[in-house]
């Protein structure tokens, strides 16, 4: 029997269907956001176009779109895409039909850098922006923070965000969730993590705040809580809610695996349908981390939070192959598994997988346009023992 015909519990549960709130993904299989840094002033282009095309036809249930800024101060690099305006969020519909075209659900993730704004490009350094970059156009802007501490030697030192100022970024999230309802994206992630500007909040690490947004955990979390709520007012109920967040710092005197529970808690209670666990990226760039790594190095987080908090988790970090994903699942350590890097070394990661897990023999998942050709490849490399 193929894998189209057969019954949905027979296949492995990394290809079964999941359904949250009003979104059902083909699998459980997560394409999360990687920053293509490639807009030109907050629009895609046929980069953008080609790109995410050639995710949804490898098969991923549900594509995160890269980090869109909420405000244009609040881009990682000049390369970032945008949301802060009704004219940027236009421009987002192809981006949104090939991914539908192709059978994965369109989601995108929004954010704001808060102190590391104004950065180089990842191929110019993924420091702070230099003479060279201005030479480029790439001109600093500034940058806003927590507390006036910069993420790393040499970068900029962002303004302290004043108590009153901070209610316009809170609006500014709400604008980008509903621009992003309204141009057709189907699911949507906060941003918490990595040093941007809600980690940076969240964090005794970066936050030396002494009023209502800062000291102990109840006042850490206060930006992450507000933006979660103003953004599940503006976002349609009967469509998933994620928040990323950096499960630990790790760095000591960080933010914890137990500051993880307790603000998952709260985001549930907000209307957050599922916790993105990441680490780390609290200083300098987002990949650079202290932590440790090895294969699935995150998912004990996801695990502990699923568990102790009561609610979805997905998983993510160095989960290379299909049995792996599935053994995180079968497991129950999360609900949804995030193929990154992998996706972009291999574009047809998810449909490879369901044939490593033998839920597609017969190169049904893949486009037609390729499947019918593997079909007889594989067949001619039966035949003549190849």
């Amino acid at each position: 029997m193929s894998a189209a015909g057969e019954a949905e519990t027979e296949l492995p549960l990394l290809f079964q269907p999941i359904t949250i709130k009003g979104m059902t993904a083909r699998n459980r299989v997560v394409v999360p956001p990687m920053c293509q840094y490639s807009a030109v002033n907050g629009r895609p282009n046929d980069w953008h176009l080609v790109h995410y095309g050639a995710l949804a036809r490898g098969g991923a249930g549900l594509i995160i779109a890269e980090a869109m800024a909420v405000e244009e101060r609040g881009r990682i690099t000049h390369g970032d895409l945008g949301l802060w305006t009704d004219e940027l969020a236009g421009d987002m519909t192809r981006l949104i039909e090939i991914m539908k075209r192709h059978g994965a659900v369109p989601g995108v993730q929004i954010a704001h850098a808060g102190r590391k704004a104004a950065t180089q490009r990842p191929w110019h350094g993924l420091g702070a922006l230099n003479e060279d970059d201005i030479a480029r156009g790439d001109v600093p802007w500034e940058s806003v923070g927590a507390s006036p501490l910069p993420a790393a030697d040499g970068w900029l030192v962002p303004r302290q965000l004043a108590e009153a100022e901070i209610a316009g970024i809170v609006q500014a999230f709400a604008d980008a969730a509903r621009r992003a309802h309204q141009v057709g994206f189907e699911a949507l992630e906060i941003h918490g993590a990595h040093g941007y500007l809600i980690q940076s909040f969240l964090s005794p690490l970066s936050n030396k705040r002494n009023d209502g947004y800062g000291g102990d955990l109840r006042g850490r979390m206060r930006l992450a809580l507000e933006v979660t709520e103003a953004v599940r007012a503006a976002w349609p109920e009967d469509r998933p809610l994620f928040f990323r967040i950096s499960s630990i710092d790790g760095f000591e005197g960080g933010w914890e695996i137990d500051d993880s529970v307790v603000l998952a808690r709260e985001l549930k209670a907000l209307g957050v349908d599922c916790i993105d666990c990441s680490s780390g990226g609290n200083s300098a760039s987002a990949t650079a981390s202290v932590i440790p790594r090895s294969r699935g190095f995150q998912v004990p987080y996801a695990a502990e939070v699923k568990r102790r908090a009561e609610i979805m988790t997905m998983a993510v970090g160095l989960i290379l192959d299909g049995k792996h994903a599935e053994e995180i699942l079968q497991s129950g350590d999360a609900d949804l598994i995030a193929i990154g890097r992998e996706v972009l070394y291999n574009p047809f990661w998810a449909v490879q997988a369901a044939q490593e897990l033998g839920a597609d023999t017969w190169f049904e998942m893949w486009p037609e346009q390729y499947g019918w050709w593997l079909d007889r490849r594989a067949r001619s490399i039966r035949k003549y023992g190849l």
